[in-house]
């Protein structure tokens, strides 16, 4: 601010000091008195004083001045006065007083600050004049206003459980004037301190006592003044819920009727349910005691008493109890009668005082003598041809008709077999940097394509027979067919398999007829997922190739004068549908059997592979079968007991007799969080087709099913991916944690990937659900030069807080020049069923002797329970009750579990364990019956 320009600068103020000696000489005298009085009879007094203003942007601010009485207004700033030509003043009279008010404004710049460099801020005041005197004002300052961009501290964002504190830190932005803070919850203004759990502290801090559940959201800290409105980063606040246990619920019923069985109790995490990521409960939701159910005892009668002496009526009564033992705990009642009566005979009852043989006159006696030597007669002639007929009847239904155990007949022509074989024999491998090792013996068995087995009927008869000279061998053998899949124009018109639920195939007609006659028609396409044959009273087994699923018909199982034709298939539309309870996940794929019409004398056994890690109880498995509408109803638990049908629960698989055709899935549910399932995982890589210098590997983790895994490997084939190491299994626990896969150990100086792509993950849902689809990953690599020819490095596959699974890798990355070698050296075999003998491991002449011999429990106690137990089939026994041949069901799910054996040892054992079998009464004898002694020779 400049001074007044030219001599004005000096002769203002001197006339003003002038002005005011003069007014004071007139002030001494009268005249003085009156002016002190009047116009000029005070100091200027400020009616309006300069505020403090602030500078927006390049827009000047103007500072106003008003005093009265008043000769003259002027302003200074920072100590010099302002030019009068800056000066905008205007002058007039208070019509109440009559005193003159003077009022100045002056406009002050952006660059007068800018250019003022001073301990303190840029500042002016007023001074005005009187007769009397001099008045100053206030200073007022003058300030640059402004707001920065960047927050001192932003809010961070915080997960809290329900009702605990939440402390929302905010540093505003510098600014003049300082800024004002405000906060917002989802965009929207917050109402702070209306509740009194929401409060801000002095230093802009947002403080929640007790967080509520409406309290998550998006918070915002807005710093604003008259210059700017700044936001800060978002802060996302979670209030989580963790879980709480609801009370236990009764005990059930145990679900045994006679004994000791299990009974169960559960309680579900629902109080309250975890909410917004909140833990799960710890502990267990299923606790299982054990339970003892008394057995109720059926009553029997005791021994008959003597006779009562006869009476005067002609008879004599005797009585019997039901005390040995009584009927206790609800069994059944004794039956037939507890007394009974006779007429007296031999002359031991008397009618008007004379014997009764004395009273019948002579031909009477004569008459009754004949009739009984006529009964007598006749009863012997009966109980004779009734032998004759029980021999013949039984000689028609068994070829052999004895009782006969003889474990070498089931060894005599079955071989086990193994050749040698490395890690380079796998044929999924390329490149790999094991040498092979060929002192390691494997013996390979799979259930992906039937193997060229021994023909079982051509078996020398007299070396399975020689110990039994007085049977007759069977004159035919029935002959093997081996189906393939068949075009469908290979059907007749109108007879091609529905698998819509219509039951097709059903050909009624004479014995060994068939409507049916499929060619061969082979493919080397992607593996079916289906499979169908014809199959007639011979039975046969279904196999759907490489996915682990297979289906038994036992023989005999369809009349003879009816042939069926049976499909089974894997339903892949089904495989992303959950079960309805939302804790149970699929632990097989989904199989369907059928048509829905099948009729058949005995159960199927049904081969399911599963992924459910069942070496600790830590599972609940069920069977469920689909009915509509993607609902699916509970078949059986598999560790309880069922008439309707049985299940045979292995490492890997499961086994399944089932009565009735449909979709069928083994369910799971978790009952801790040590429950487990087993993934596999494999990694595949080809090159880059965009790029000649990169390569991608692609990592997998499928359910350790066989089919699952063979969805993976038709993918890669398609795309031609190499499998660069053995696949490897990994148990993966369902405790919420997520799975993790990265790539590690790249040589840097001839390899490059992607940044931010070395480690992926997988949420907990995806990988526990994981049945829906694979999960796959990819690494991109790219190398520096064409002359770098091979990659190592290593994928490492984890669970966080639990298993890792290392893959090395050391692959060569130029193509092969004789091309990919196939994944699977049986991908390609469309064989996918056998009818006939050959379809079995057990002869039909040897099963139809074993379950003629334990069918009926004979004098040694060596039936069908026994036959069971020796077979490790040692529960849901009530099963085999029900059946029409309990022994020929318990081969059946026997050919099952053994289908990959390449023997019958195990058969053979255990029948000579059976043979070896003492019954408490030969125990109790020194000798035994030569054909006891025969029986354990044999066994």
């Amino acid at each position: 601010m400049g001074q007044f320009s030219g001599g004005c600068s000096w002769s203002f103020p001197i006339l003003v000091l002038l002005g005011f000696q003069v007014a004071t000489a007139l002030a001494r005298g009268p005249r003085g008195e009156a002016l002190q009085h009047g116009q000029s009879g005070t100091l200027p007094r400020f009616l309006e004083e300069p505020v403090d203003a602030y500078i927006i942007k390049s827009n000047p601010i103007k500072l106003r001045c008003q005093a009265r009485p008043a000769l003259q207004i002027f302003f200074k700033c920072n100590g010099e006065w302002v030019h009068q030509s800056q000066h905008m003043s205007q002058e007039h009279t208070d019509v109440v007083t009559g005193l003159k008010i003077r009022e100045v404004m002056i406009n002050v710049s952006r660059q007068q600050v800018e250019d003022f460099h001073g301990p303190e801020d840029y500042w002016c005041l007023c001074v005005a004049w009187s007769h009397l005197g001099t008045s100053k004002s206030r200073k007022a300052s003058v300030r640059i206003a402004y707001l920065r961009k960047n927050f001192e501290q932003d809010p961070q964002g915080t997960e809290v459980p329900l009702n605990g504190m939440i402390v929302l830190h905010c540093r505003p932005p510098e600014g003049v004037p300082v800024a004002e803070v405000e906060w917002l919850k989802n965009e929207e203004p917050l109402n702070v301190g209306d509740d009194g759990v929401i409060s801000q502290r002095g230093d802009h801090d947002l403080i929640i006592s007790e967080a509520r559940l409406s309290d998550s959201g998006n918070y915002t800290c807005v710093a604003s003044n008259i210059v700017a409105k700044r936001r800060s980063a978002t802060a996302m606040i979670v209030v989580y819920v963790n879980g709480g246990w609801s009370s236990w619920t009764d005990w059930s019923a145990c679900n045994v009727r006679c004994g000791r069985g299990v009974q169960k109790r559960s309680r579900t995490c629902t109080n309250p349910a975890p909410l917004n990521g909140g833990a799960f409960c710890e502990g267990m939701s299923v606790q299982k005691s054990m339970c003892n159910t008394v057995c109720p005892v059926d009553g029997s009668w005791g021994e008959w008493s003597e006779w009562s002496v006869c009476s005067s009526d002609c008879d004599r009564q005797r009585s019997r109890e039901c005390t040995a033992p009584e009927p206790k705990h609800g069994g059944r009642l004794c039956d037939g009668v507890a007394l009974a009566a006779e007429n007296c005979t031999g002359g031991l009852c008397t009618q008007n005082r004379k014997l009764l043989h004395d009273a019948k006159p002579q031909g009477v006696e004569r008459t009754s003598d004949v009739a009984l030597y006529s009964g007598l007669a006749a009863g012997v002639v009966t109980v004779v041809l009734l032998i004759i007929a029980v021999t013949l009847y039984r000689r028609s239904q068994s070829e052999y008709g004895v009782d006969v155990i003889d474990s070498s007949a089931l060894t005599g022509g079955f071989q086990s077999f193994s050749f040698k074989t490395s890690r380079q024999a796998n044929p999924l491998l390329i490149n790999s940097s094991m040498q092979p090792d060929l002192t390691v013996s494997r013996t390979y068995t799979s259930p992906i394509c039937f193997q060229d087995s021994i023909d079982k009927e051509l078996m020398a008869e007299h070396s399975l027979l020689n110990p039994l000279p007085d049977l007759k061998t069977k004159g035919a053998t029935e002959r093997a067919e081996y189906h393939v899949m068949s075009h469908p124009q290979t059907f007749p018109r109108g007879l091609a398999p529905d698998y819509r639920g219509v039951a097709v195939g059903t050909t009624l007609g004479r014995r060994g007829k068939n409507l049916f006659t499929p060619r061969v028609f082979q493919t080397l396409s992607r593996p079916l997922h289906k499979a169908t044959a014809v199959f007639g009273h011979a039975g046969g087994r279904l196999v759907v190739p490489n996915t682990g699923i297979s289906l038994l018909v036992p023989h005999g199982g369809i009349a003879e004068d009816t042939t069926w034709e049976m499909y089974m298939s894997i339903n892949q539309e089904d495989s992303s549908t959950v079960p309805e309870d939302g804790a149970e996940i699929f632990l097989s794929p989904t199989v369907t059997y059928g048509p829905p019409g099948l009729d058949l004398s005995s159960p199927i056994a049904m081969t399911i592979a599963h992924c459910a890690e069942v070496a600790a109880d830590n599972w609940t498995i069920r069977l469920k079968r689909h009915i509509q509408d993607n609902k699916w109803e509970e078949v059986m638990s598999v560790d309880e007991e069922s008439t309707s049908c049985y299940c045979l629960l292995e490492a890997q698989r499961c086994h399944l007799l089932l009565e009735q055709p449909g979709r069928y899935a083994l369910v799971g549910e978790a009952l801790n969080q040590e429950a487990a399932k087993r993934l596999r995982l494999a990694v595949f890589g080809s090159p880059d087709p965009s790029n000649s210098l990169g390569f991608t590997l692609r990592v997998y983790s499928v359910d350790d099913t066989p089919y699952a895994f063979q969805e993976v490997v038709v993918g890669e084939r398609r795309r031609g991916g190499r499998l660069l190491e053995e696949p490897k299994i990994m148990l993966f626990k369902g405790n919420t944690f997520s799975l993790q896969v990265s790539i590690q150990d790249v040589p840097r100086l001839l390899w490059s990937i992607k940044p931010f792509t070395t480690c992926q993950e997988f949420s907990f849902s995806q990988v526990w659900a994981s049945n829906r689809c694979p999960l796959q990953c990819a690494f991109s690599l790219e190398r520096y030069s064409l002359s770098t020819s091979q990659l190592s490095c290593k994928i490492s596959v984890r669970q966080v807080t639990g298993e890792e699974q290392i893959l090395q890798i050391y692959t060569s990355v130029v193509e092969n020049e004789k091309g990919v070698a196939p994944f699977f050296t049986q991908s390609d075999c469309t064989i996918t069923s056998q009818t006939g003998s050959k379809a079995f491991k057990i002869p039909p002449s040897i099963r139809q002797r074993i379950s003629a011999t334990f069918d009926t429990a004979n004098a040694n106690g060596k039936d069908w329970q026994l036959l069971a137990q020796k077979l490790h089939i040692d529960r849901n026994l009530g099963y085999f009750a029900c059946q029409e041949s309990p022994s020929s069901v318990i081969l059946s799910l026997w050919e099952a579990q053994h289908q990959d054996a390449g023997d019958l040892d195990s058969l053979a054992s255990a029948l000579e364990e059976i043979g070896k079998v003492q019954s408490p009464r030969e125990a109790a004898t020194f000798g035994c019956s030569k054909e006891d002694s025969e029986l354990t020779r044999l066994g």
